[in-house]
């Protein structure tokens, strides 16, 4: 999941460490979308919890995608310090180490995973664990600069927040929540070949091997498409598994055709300025679709829940 900013006009502040500086390393844009669809998980999923306990296992999921951020951070210091949107990030600006945010890392990672176990269950913390590991070696080590399918494999990292939400509940995976895994690993390659279309000499100069770069814009426009596609189709996988109702289908539905009509727009533009701003819309678009998605998902259930609907 990426949020994208620019920072070729911000100030390269050097010195000592601040309170926002170990905050930055956590990605707390990233963090807010982790947090959203783990919640996400753990309301419709079937059973209940404590609320103390919910509360607890919140956190944890929070302070271990935090956790995973530093980590990526700490070892993509080289290349952030090479593009844009990513100089000014406190390890290339001189204001905290790699080894500071490596020990930062792993501390959050070990204390985030061992709460989540022992308040909730070890298949929610075991999956925690698993998510940092993903992220941090399968995608950011491996992944990243040796293939353009970098975040298509390495977008599943992303997707189990809801994953592990639901297991702090129910203590097991589910078909139910594999659906949920599916939707956010779908969406992620449109999301972030938009990106990638857009800023193509960013990740270019950073040797970073993304769609556009390796495979040209022609072949990336034509992959979002037809990602968009699985994406509209498996949105509907809640209603089709009957966790969900009316109101969550409708909203499925809708932004599914916008998000699809915006592919196809994106596709069939050729002219560069036109198709980077294109590029810009579908991704800015991927954004508030996933969050007004997982949103009416939780609204529907709630509803349900209360009796005010269904």
């Amino acid at each position: 999941m990426a949020y994208i900013h620019d920072n070729r006009k911000a100030p390269a502040l050097t010195g000592e460490a601040r309170v926002e500086d170990y905050l930055a390393l956590l990605k707390p844009n990233v963090m807010q979308l982790v947090v959203f669809t783990a919640i996400v998980g753990l309301v419709v999923a079937p059973g209940t919890i404590n609320p103390i306990v919910a509360v607890i296992a919140i956190v944890c999921i929070a302070i271990g995608a935090g956790a995973s951020g530093a980590l990526n951070m700490w070892y993509d210091a080289d290349i952030d310090a090479i593009m844009s949107r990513t100089a000014n990030r406190p390890i290339p600006a001189g204001r905290i180490t790699k080894g500071e945010a490596l020990v930062f890392g792993c501390v959050l990672s070990v204390f985030s995973v061992a709460l989540l176990g022992l308040a909730t269950n070890w298949v929610a913390g075991g999956l925690l664990a698993f998510t940092i590991f993903f992220y941090v070696v399968i995608y950011t080590m491996w992944l990243k600069r040796s293939t353009p399918q970098n975040i298509v494999i390495g977008g599943a990292a992303g997707a189990f927040p809801p994953m592990v939400g639901w297991a702090a509940v129910t203590g097991s995976i589910s078909l139910e929540s594999v659906a949920l895994f599916l939707i956010i690993f779908l969406w992620t390659p449109p999301h972030f070949w938009a990106l990638a279309l857009y800023k193509q000499s960013d990740y270019g100069a950073a040797g970073v091997p993304m769609m556009p770069n390796v495979a040209g814009e022609a072949s990336t426009k034509l992959q979002i498409l037809l990602y968009t596609v699985l994406l509209a189709a498996s949105a509907l996988l809640p209603t089709w598994l009957g966790f969900t109702g009316a109101i969550y289908t409708s909203v499925a539905v809708i932004t599914g055709a916008s998000f699809l009509f915006l592919a196809w727009r994106l596709y069939r533009t050729r002219e560069d300025v036109p198709m980077r701003k294109a590029a810009r819309v579908v991704f800015n678009y991927s954004l508030s679709y996933l969050f007004v998605l997982f949103f009416a998902l939780l609204a529907d259930n709630l509803l349900v829940r209360f009796g005010m609907f269904g």
